[in-house]
């Protein structure tokens, strides 16, 4: 992942689902961050995340997690 922050953004914390997790949103897995570069739609409501490293998550219609989105500020 690389380290370049957008100048005029706002990191913050936020609760996501299936339903509201976006590209670039940053996730904690196993102590490492990954950026989301990929979503990909399942049934039932669940969603395939595509990391930046190549690896892939399953958000089910029920899981939660906290990611940190970048917000420009304007």
């Amino acid at each position: 992942m690389t380290g370049w922050t957008p100048s005029g953004a706002l990191a913050t914390n936020v609760e996501i689902t299936s339903t509201t997790v976006q590209r670039g949103d940053v996730i904690q897995v196993g102590g490492q961050p990954c950026r989301v570069i990929d979503l990909i739609q399942l049934p039932a409501n669940a969603k395939r995340l595509c990391f930046e490293s190549g690896e892939l998550l399953t958000m089910h219609a029920r899981t939660r997690l906290v990611a940190l989105r970048m917000r420009r500020n304007w």
